[in-house]
């Protein structure tokens, strides 16, 4: 079983990741550094969303902001996906050898329904 923190960490990644304004902003972080008004140009929100949207992102350790000067610099923090991918990995592999099992099970069995009596 997961620890207490590993699922809070989860919580808040996977919180972070089910708005696409978030995945829009952490995919341009994947292209590099950006200023806070940068990445808030291409949205029809105003600059204090976009940076509640930073914070949710920032609290879920996916973005580092760093001042520089009058400018807050952000950048994107891809190992804190580490936990999450390990945890979409493992269920993968669960469904994947359950379903395994039920395809050899099925077809294990005769299709013609005579046959099986």
């Amino acid at each position: 079983m997961l620890n207490q923190m590993v699922e809070q960490n989860l919580d808040l990644v996977f919180h972070a990741l089910g708005d696409p304004t978030r995945r829009a902003i952490l995919a341009r972080l994947a292209a590099g550094e950006a200023t806070v008004g940068h990445l808030s140009r291409p949205f029809p929100l105003s600059f204090a969303a976009v940076s509640k949207h930073l914070g949710v992102l920032e609290r879920a350790g996916l973005v580092t902001r760093e001042a520089r000067g009058r400018e807050r610099v952000c950048r994107i923090n891809p190992a804190a996906l580490g936990d999450a991918r390990a945890w979409l990995e493992f269920h993968e592999r669960f469904w994947t050898d359950r379903l395994d099992a039920l395809e050899t099970l099925v077809g294990a069995r005769p299709d013609n329904p005579d046959e099986r009596r």
